[in-house]
C-alpha cells in the first residue's frame, strides 16, 4: 500500500556528541518580501559567510548559506554519497556566534527543526542512505536558531559502488562444470542463454558463457522442450503501477478534475491506463511474463492532500490505495470495456491478471470529494474557494498544498454522512478512535474499516446518495460482506484470475478467508459462462502483503492465501547479486519449503513501490544483469517490478523515498543498446523459468561451489545452472 505517512526517507540522522534532524520546513505565514538568493549572509550572522564543513573540509561554494525567501532564513546544499559524515556549520574561522550545532543533550526527533547553539564546539553526525544533494535550512528568525535538513529535489549523479563481496573471478573464457548428477555421459546439453551445445564427457561439460550473460550458463538437455501448462507455483509476475506504466488513452488523464501541477509531477496522475497495458502485452509476453499484477482499479479519491516533507506537491491517489467507491472502475484507468479488453487480450497470450485489493481502509476525504459528493456542510470558508475545488492552489510564497485541509471542517457533526462510525475508525466526531495494534490502527492515517465487526450495516450515507455508484444495500450484511461483494464483482464480471491483498495483517483473517471463498466461486462461475475465454480450470489465486513477512508458513495460509510476499530476499539481494554462490543456503531453504508443501509458496522481489528500486541505487547495467541471474533462479514465485528489466531510474520524491521508485516506465530508453541488451537478458531468464518449472518448484542440489553449480529437478524436468563468477 502507499505509506505516505509512514515511509522512510533517504536521510537518517545519528546522534553522537551532537546530533542533527531532517526537516526542511520554514513555516507558514504571510508572504514576506522576497530576497534574492544570491545575497550574502546578513543580519544576525554579522555578514560572515557560513559554510557546511563535511569531515572537516569546506564543501565548496554551493555549501555557503544564502538568504532564502524570508529574512534570517538561509539555505545551502551539498552533494553526498551514501555514508556517515561529521558535519560542522560555520564561518572560515569557526567563530563563536557563527558556528552552529545542537546542544549535547538535545533529543532529536526526525521530521522537526532542531535547535542550534551558535557557539558550537563539536560536530554532529549525519548518516545518508541515498546519494543526492541535501538541503540545509538555517532559520534564525528567533533568538535560538534551528537547522533542518532534507534530501534535495535537484538531480545529481553520484556514482556509487556496491559493497565488495569475495567471489570467483571469470576471465571471459570457457568454464568446465560437473553435471554428472543430472546427465549421463554422451548426453547432448544446451546452454539456453547462448544456444551453444556440448556433449557430457566424464560427467562434465565445457562451455563459454555468453559475453552478455555475466558468466551464467543455463543448461538443459538439447531437445525440443515445449512450455508446460501454467501453474501458480511457477508464476513470473510483472507488477506495475498502472498510472505510471503506459498511457494508451490521453482523453482520460484528467478525470474528476485532476490536474498536473506543472512542476515535478511527483504525486499527480500521469496517464497510464488499461489501454496502455494492452498495448504492451506482446512486450510482456516476450519477457517471459505469465501473470500481471496491477494496482487497485476502483474509483479513488478525486482530489489531493499535501505531499512531501514541506507539503510541496499535490498528492493524488494515482497509486490506487485510497478508494472512494469500490463498485466503480476509476475513470483515469479507463472504462469497464477497456478493462475487459485488457483481461481478454492478456488471456489470449496465456497471461493471468492479478488485481490489488484493499480490505483495510478507504481513501482520504479530500476537498474535491466533498464537493463531488455534495457534502457542503463539511467545507469551511466556501467564499474563499474556486467554483471548482479541483482548481485549488496554495496562496502566497509560503502557502503549501496541505493548506487545502483548512477548508475541511473536521469538527462538524455531519461526518456521519461520510463512511460513518459503523464502518470505520477515524479521528472524526462520533467515530471510534484508531488504536495502536495491527488490527485497529489507522494505517497511514487512513479510515480503518471495522473488519472484525459482526454488526449488520447499511450503505454509508455518501454511497446511498452518490449518483453513479453501483453500490446497493445488502440484506443482513456486515462490512466484510460488502467488501467481499464489491471485490468479487470484478472476478464474476471480467474473469480476474487472482488478488493481491494489501495490508493483510491489518485485517481480520476471517475477512480474507471469506473473500477467497467468494472469489473462488465467482471465477468458477465465470469460466462456466465463458468456456471459449477461460484458460484452464485452476481455482482463484490469492497472494498477500504481510509487511516484513519472510518465507514461513503461518495462519494466513489457512485464511485464503496460497502465497505471501517475501520481504526477506530483497534485504540480501545485493550480496547474492555480487556473488551468486552466496545465495546457495537461501536457494536450498526456499526449495525445501516450497517443493515440500503443495499449499505453500512465496512471492519474492528485488524492487517494489514501497521499498526500493534496485537499479536506482547504482545505475549499473552489469550489476542489474547479475541481480537478474541470482533472482530469476530463485525457487518460488518471482515478482518483477516494472523497469527492473529496463533500467528504469528514480524520479524526484519531495522527501518521501517511496515516491522516487514510482517513476514512469522508461519506454524511450529501450532503443538504446545498453537498455535493449538488459531487456533481452531478463527475457532469456524469464523464458527459461517458464520452460522449466523445476527452477521454481524443484529440488535444489548443490553440485559445486567453484564454479558454482547446482541442479533443480522436479522428476519431470531437470536443469543445471552454472555461475562462473564475476568478470575479473
Amino acid at each position: 500500500m502507499n505509506k505516505f505517512l509512514l515511509s522512510t526517507l533517504a536521510l537518517a540522522v545519528s546522534v553522537g556528541v551532537y546530533g542533527c534532524n531532517s526537516d526542511n520546513s520554514v513555516g507558514q505565514g504571510p508572504v514576506a518580501k522576497q530576497v534574492k538568493e544570491q545575497a550574502s549572509l546578513t543580519g544576525k550572522l554579522d555578514n560572515k559567510p557560513v559554510y557546511i564543513y563535511v569531515d572537516g573540509v569546506n564543501a565548496g561554494s554551493s555549501s555557503e548559506f544564502k538568504l532564502h525567501e524570508k529574512n534570517n532564513v538561509y539555505k545551502a546544499s551539498v552533494a553526498l554519497e551514501k555514508g556517515t559524515y561529521k558535519i560542522k556549520l560555520g564561518d572560515a574561522g569557526l567563530t563563536c556566534g557563527t558556528t552552529f550545532g545542537p546542544d549535547a543533550d538535545t533529543k532529536i526527533t526526525f521530521g522537526t527543526a532542531t535547535q542550534m547553539s551558535n557557539c558550537a564546539k563539536g560536530e554532529f553526525e549525519l548518516k545518508v542512505l541515498l546519494p543526492s544533494t541535501y538541503d540545509f535550512t538555517l532559520n534564525y528568525t528567533k533568538d535560538t536558531p534551528t537547522l533542518s535538513i532534507l534530501r534535495g529535489t535537484r538531480k545529481v549523479e553520484v556514482k556509487r559502488q556496491p559493497p565488495a563481496v569475495d567471489c570467483d573471478k571469470w576471465d571471459g573464457g570457457p568454464v568446465t562444470a560437473n553435471v554428472s548428477k543430472a546427465w549421463k555421459n554422451g548426453t547432448k546439453v544446451r546452454d539456453a542463454y547462448s544456444g551453444q551445445t556440448a556433449v557430457v564427457k566424464n560427467g562434465k561439460v565445457t562451455m563459454t558463457p555468453a559475453a552478455s550473460s555475466e558468466g551464467i550458463l543455463l543448461l538443459e538437455e538439447a531437445k525440443d522442450i515445449p512450455v508446460p501448462e501454467f501453474s501458480w507455483d511457477n508464476a513470473n509476475v510483472y507488477f506495475m503501477l498502472t498510472d505510471r506504466f503506459n498511457n494508451g488513452d490521453k482523453s482520460n488523464d484528467h478525470s474528476y478534475g485532476r490536474k498536473f501541477d506543472g512542476e515535478d509531477e511527483i504525486g499527480t496522475w500521469h496517464g497510464g491506463d488499461f489501454k496502455g497495458i494492452t498495448q504492451k502485452l506482446d512486450y510482456l509476453k516476450k519477457l517471459g511474463i505469465n501473470a500481471i499484477w496491477v494496482t487497485p482499479i476502483v474509483e479513488q479519491s478525486h482530489g489531493f492532500i499535501g505531499g512531501g516533507v514541506e507539503q510541496s506537491f499535490p498528492f493524488y491517489a494515482y497509486h490506487g490505495y485510497w478508494a472512494m467507491d469500490f463498485t466503480k472502475i476509476d475513470k483515469n484507468l479507463g472504462s469497464e470495456a477497456d478493462f475487459q479488453e485488457f483481461i481478454d487480450e492478456a488471456h489470449k497470450r496465456g497471461i493471468r491478471v492479478l488485481v490489488d485489493v484493499v480490505m483495510n481502509h478507504g481513501g482520504h476525504p479530500t476537498l474535491k470529494d466533498l464537493q463531488d459528493l455534495n457534502l457542503p456542510e463539511l467545507v469551511n470558508k466556501k467564499d474563499q474557494l474556486p467554483d471548482d475545488y479541483s482548481d485549488f492552489k496554495p496562496v502566497g510564497m509560503f502557502g503549501t498544498w496541505s493548506s487545502v485541509n483548512a477548508f475541511i471542517n473536521t469538527k462538524s457533526k455531519d461526518w456521519n454522512k461520510w463512511w460513518g462510525p459503523d464502518w470505520v475508525r477515524a479521528g472524526l466526531p462520533g467515530y471510534p478512535e484508531p488504536g495502536v495494534g495491527d488490527a485497529d490502527m489507522a494505517v497511514g492515517g487512513l479510515p480503518d474499516f471495522l473488519t472484525e465487526s459482526t454488526k449488520t450495516v447499511s450503505l454509508p450515507y455518501f454511497l446511498k446518495h452518490k449518483k453513479d455508484t453501483n453500490a446497493v444495500d445488502l440484506p443482513n450484511a456486515t462490512i466484510v460482506d460488502y467488501l467481499v461483494s464489491w471485490h468479487t464483482y470484478y472476478v464474476r464480471k471480467f474473469g480476474v484470475d487472482g488478488f493481491r491483498g494489501d495490508t493483510v495483517k491489518h485485517v481480520d483473517p476471517i475477512a480474507w478467508k471469506k473473500l477467497n471463498e467468494s472469489a473462488v466461486k465467482a471465477l468458477k462461475e465465470w469460466k462456466a459462462e465463458n468456456p471459449t475465454k477461460k484458460l484452464d480450470d485452476l481455482p482463484f489465486f490469492m497472494v498477500g502483503e504481510v509487511w516484513d513477512h519472510g518465507v514461513a508458513r503461518d495462519l494466513w495460509y489457512d485464511n485464503g492465501f496460497s502465497s505471501i510476499i517475501n520481504f526477506d530476499y530483497q534485504k540480501e539481494s545485493m550480496t547474492y547479486t555480487q556473488c551468486m554462490k552466496t545465495a546457495d543456503d537461501t536457494y536450498s531453504k526456499y526449495a525445501r519449503m516450497i517443493s515440500g508443501d503443495p499449499g505453500f509458496n512465496a512471492l519474492s522481489y528485488i524492487s517494489s513501490h514501497d521499498t526500493k528500486l534496485f537499479f536506482g541505487d547504482y545505475k549499473d547495467f552489469a550489476l542489474q544483469k547479475r541481480a537478474a541471474n541470482s533472482f530469476m533462479m530463485l525457487p518460488g514465485q518471482v515478482q518483477i517490478y516494472y523497469g527492473d528489466e529496463s533500467g528504469r531510474d528514480l524520479m524526484k520524491d519531495g522527501g518521501y523515498i517511496d515516491q522516487s521508485v514510482r517513476s514512469d516506465m522508461n519506454w524511450g530508453d529501450l532503443s538504446k543498446p545498453e537498455y535493449k541488451d538488459l531487456v533481452e537478458h531478463w527475457s532469456i531468464l524469464g523464458n527459461f523459468r517458464l520452460k522449466h518449472p523445476s527452477v521454481a518448484a524443484g529440488k535444489h542440489t548443490t553440485i559445486s561451489m567453484s564454479p558454482y553449480t547446482f541442479m533443480r529437478n522436479n522428476g519431470k524436468d531437470k536443469v543445471v545452472i552454472v555461475s562462473a563468477g564475476r568478470r575479473g
